[in-house]
């Protein structure tokens, strides 16, 4: 325990080692341990750190004053107890030299981590929640962003240095829109601060987030690990890829017609011998079909004088693979690859009443070229909006052979894990939210033992228990189909569900509320507010909240029908919008068919009358299950699965 203005001794960190000059005689901190710090409440929280050997340290915070002296390899710890919530507070660390830390807040402490859904900052989806992010104002949640790193060789003992940031008007617009959404419920339920710890990469799978020794049970991860070990090698690699992208679009630019002595993007370009297409949409039914290269598109927007004089939107939805703009021959805005969508703006000293041009010069590296459907094309002021969906002019400026495809040294395995991870070891957490799981949709069987590896590896390092591990299923996302179809994205979405056997863990459902068109579904706030609830629950520990949708418990058979039981079922399942939709059922013969649903005391009886001897049922078994509405009475959607194993 912990007494005010007592002498504390502490051990060396055996398990910390870090190269350091120990003849430097500075005390060092890592560098999360900074201004705006966050500790975790009623927990022991260790402050850590490198000096000279042998060096006295001094630790003065909320009135405690901690004393010892760094080892001799020049290492120190201390351990605080029993922080209550509060702050802001400073911190003096001394030895040689003396080290103020302001503005610590002692609160609940969540790592952030995944990919690109995780990463996915506020102002990507602005457009949804544009009075949040006006109203942004909050001192007690602080967010801190992990440098994105990979070390293939070690893990890293520290990081670059980072900032601490409060919520407000100033940065809001970076944060993870998952992690602020979901600690601003939090604060919101128990009014005790929040730190968010954001340490994700767009595109990562997971094993590089799985330390080296955990992934021997993956030997051909293993051994990648073991190759990018080798710097010359990366560099190798990284050279070569360099080059091609230079050779390739040198070339590209060199052949393209419409950077030549009149360029394309001409306000007064004759475009009479152009051909026609409609956007959105894609060239592969076109007469440059199968072509890869420079596309250009032109259209003429007739612009009224009320929207003139002030700066408007153009927003040009997704396009395959990057784009410059142009209106009335002036750049405005250039995307370097195909996710993000395409919010520019136009200047308002360059738009006149009646007749303007927008020019689009597309390249299309591989496969098919062309604009997303389903996306905002248009020109927006205030109170006006001009649809640009419908006819364009197009040329072809350059063909060129598909361009070669880079290797991604950064989602190699371990690597992250090492860089990103390995340094937050020491430090206190509630609890992880994750995101991730799209870049493994290849392998969804693998996914069933890598992701449950992932979480025992991170509460095997951490040495914090049973840590709550809260995560998100996949969403809806691609094409749906008119009939029952084998899905990679639903395997993996139950390697998901399967995760679940493992104690304190909880999955938001996301099947609701995904795009079609779009990997990167711009409603974060609902997912946020389900892993909130999943928080409350197994963090929070919350005895009457319903945090999950309805999950399959049992089936059984009974003539021409089978019989489902469900778990999580809140206040009872309900179809919303109607009967039953997205329920498949099949015999011996593994041909799934659409099935009938029906609720009946909170089981589900589901039979088609053609099958006689039904052996399995599967339920919104897709990419896109878009018809998908089974729900308990709190609104929480089922998760998806089958009863086979086929």
């Amino acid at each position: 325990m912990i007494l005010p203005k007592k002498t504390l001794f502490f051990s060396s960190i055996i398990f910390w080692c870090i190269s350091i000059n120990v003849l430097n005689a500075e005390v060092k901190l890592p560098a999360f341990i900074s201004d705006g710090l966050v500790l975790q409440r009623n927990a022991e929280v260790k402050i850590w750190g490198w000096a000279s050997s042998k060096e006295k340290i001094i630790i003065d915070f909320n009135g405690n004053v901690y004393k010892g002296e760094a080892s001799i390899e020049g290492k120190w710890e201390f351990t605080l107890n029993n922080l209550k919530a509060g702050g802001p507070y400073t911190m003096v660390v001394s030895g040689e030299n003396t080290i103020i830390i302001n503005n610590i807040l002692v609160g609940d402490v969540w790592l952030c981590s995944g990919q690109s859904n995780m990463e996915l900052p506020m102002r990507r989806v602005s457009p949804l929640y544009e009075d949040e992010i006006k109203s942004a104002n909050n001192p007690k949640i602080h967010y801190i962003k992990i440098p994105q790193r990979y070390n293939f060789k070690a893990p890293q003992e520290n990081i670059e240095s980072v900032n601490w940031q409060e919520v407000n008007q100033e940065n809001i617009s970076e944060f993870s829109s998952v992690a602020y959404f979901f600690a601003q419920e939090l604060y919101e339920s128990y009014n005790v601060p929040i730190g968010i710890i954001n340490s994700s990469l767009g595109g990562s799978p997971a094993e590089s987030w799985i330390s080296e020794d955990a992934l021997k049970a993956f030997p051909h991860y293993f051994d990648e690990a073991q190759k990018f070990k080798d710097d010359s090698l990366i560099k190798e690699i990284q050279n070569t890829d360099n080059q091609n992208w230079k050779d390739w679009h040198n070339k590209l630019y060199n052949k393209d017609l419409g950077n030549k002595k009149n360029p394309w993007y001409n306000q007064s370009l004759d475009t009479q011998k152009w051909d026609e297409m409609d956007v959105p949409g894609y060239w592969d039914k076109e007469k440059i079909a199968g072509k890869n290269g420079v596309v250009w598109f032109r259209k003429d927007v007739q612009i009224p004088k009320s929207m003139l004089n002030q700066t408007l939107k153009l927003n040009l939805g997704r396009v395959v693979d990057s784009d410059s703009v142009y209106v009335n021959g002036t750049f405005v805005g250039t995307t370097g690859y195909k996710y993000p969508p395409r919010r520019y703006t136009i200047p308002s000293n360059i738009l006149v009443e009646g007749n303007n041009n927008i020019t689009i010069r597309v390249i299309n590296e591989s496969g098919v070229g062309g604009f997303y459907l389903d996306k905002p094309y248009e020109v927006k002021s205030d109170n006006k909006t001009i649809d640009l969906k419908g006819t364009w002019k197009y040329r072809l400026g350059a063909e060129m052979p598909p361009k070669e495809g880079q290797t991604f040294i950064r989602w190699k395995p371990a690597g992250l894990y090492n860089a990103m991870i390995a340094p937050l070891l020491n430090y206190k957490i509630k609890g992880v939210i994750w995101y991730q799981g799209e870049s493994n949709v290849k392998n969804p069987k693998e996914y069933q033992t890598l992701f449950p590896t992932l979480i025992k590896n991170w509460r095997t390092k951490f040495k914090q228990g049973n840590f709550p591990f809260l995560f998100v299923q996949l969403a809806n996302y691609q094409e749906a189909y008119k009939e029952p179809t084998e899905s990679s994205w639903a395997a993996l979405r139950e390697a998901q569900l399967q995760t679940l056997k493992l104690p304190k863990t909880a999955m938001a459902v996301t099947i609701d509320i995904g795009e079609w068109n779009d990997i990167h579904p711009l409603n974060k706030k609902d997912v946020a507010k389900r892993l909130a609830l999943a928080a409350k629950k197994m963090a929070y520990k919350e005895k009457n909240v319903v945090f999950s949708g309805p999950t399959l418990k049992s089936k059984k058979s009974k003539g021409n029908k089978i019989i489902l039981e469900f778990e999580n079922v809140g206040s009872g399942l309900v179809a919303k919008g109607g009967e039953l939709k997205e329920f498949a059922i099949a015999g011996a013969d593994k041909k799934f068919v659409w099935a009938k649903a029906i609720i009946e005391k909170n089981k589900i009886i589901v039979f088609n009358e053609s099958i006689k001897d039904p052996v399995a049922v599967r339920y919104a078994w897709a990419d896109n299950p878009d018809k998908a509405n089974l729900y308990n009475k709190e609104n929480l959607p089922a998760s998806p699965f089958r009863t086979d194993n086929w």
